[in-house]
């Protein structure tokens, strides 16, 4: 399990990598082929008690919704955020109050890439 750091906030260039593979118990990651650990670069995601420097671990094996904390590739670039869905509009959101509104309204321009298990701290 492996990846670079993951914009919390505005996209920006994602350059530092995890250090060596993840070894983490069947019961916390159960679909290891599937289950990837991003450190965290930025404070948008505040509300999800996620925050700068943190690692999250992600599983692209997981069915996003509603209210899901998300992985997503947003005009080519990573990002972690909320999905929020409203009757048959999704969109991606921060979760940190102090972050000016922003969403990306039209998800043909984003791919929802995995979700978010857990943290570290």
């Amino acid at each position: 399990m492996r990846g670079p750091a993951l914009c919390a906030g505005f996209p920006s260039p994602a350059d530092d990598f995890l250090e060596g593979a993840l070894e983490l118990p069947r019961w916390l990651a159960p679909n290891p082929p599937a289950t990837f650990a991003w450190n965290i670069a930025g404070d948008s995601m505040r509300g999800a008690r996620i925050f700068d420097r943190d690692i999250a671990v992600v599983d692209r094996s997981l069915k996003a919704g509603h209210g899901s904390v998300v992985v997503a590739a947003v005009d080519g670039e990573m990002s972690i955020k909320r999905l929020v869905v409203d009757g048959n509009v999704a969109r991606l959101s921060f979760d940190n109050p102090g972050m000016p509104a922003f969403a990306v309204e039209d998800m043909a321009e984003g791919e929802i890439w995995g979700v978010v298990r857990f943290s570290i701290r």
